[in-house]
């Protein structure tokens, strides 16, 4: 596992139909991968798929294409609007932001709370009896807030978050942009 990587899993419904329904999917996160898939200019969305800092995809598959993504993201953005997160145990998230120079633009902060893991029977489909295991699940995703780059803080009130998830907060140019800051906190793993 990379420090400087935030990975979180969006699962989709759009597979519903052939036998399984995955517990974790949702409409908000096929959504958001199709709001990818446009702004990528893919002719369509797919599974699995890896989309690197909101510039790039790959189905992840092989290890050389995501190294070239992470790199680029690099090169392209080398200076990060990356947000302090502090918790007390059980207390409110807060978050902050430094000034960071958008060039007029604007960014959207975005909170994920996810589960750190879950192992999964497949009871149907092509995956019938297979246990599937799940980490960085996303469960919910909402919008914080529009940034115009000046210091901030937001709170976002402790029992939104369960004893065991962990947070990720995304800086990102609006309308599903690059990624340009991202963090995560997460509880001491007991699993």
């Amino acid at each position: 596992m990379r420090p400087d990587i935030v990975a979180l899993a969006f699962h989709v419904d759009y597979w519903d139909y052939i036998g399984w329904k995955d517990p974790f999917a949702s409409r908000d996160t096929t959504e958001r991968q199709r709001a990818y898939a446009r702004v990528l200019k893919q002719r369509y969305v797919y599974t699995p798929e890896m989309v690197v800092d909101g510039i790039g995809h790959d189905t992840g598959r092989d290890r050389a294409p995501i190294e070239a993504l992470l790199a680029r993201a690099q090169a392209q953005s080398p200076r990060r609007a990356t947000p302090t997160l502090s918790r007390g145990v059980g207390g409110p998230l807060t978050i902050r932001l430094a000034a960071f120079p958008l060039d007029g633009r604007s960014a959207d902060v975005t909170l994920a709370i996810y589960d750190r893991r879950h192992t999964t029977p497949v009871k149907s489909g092509e995956n019938q009896g297979r246990m599937i295991e799940n980490f960085n699940v996303v469960r919910q995703l909402e919008l914080v807030d529009r940034w115009d780059g000046t210091a901030r803080d937001w709170t976002i009130a402790g029992d939104r978050i369960g004893p065991t998830q962990g947070v990720a907060v995304l800086v990102q140019q609006t309308d599903h942009g690059p990624m340009i800051g991202c963090n995560k906190l997460e509880p001491a793993y007991s699993g």
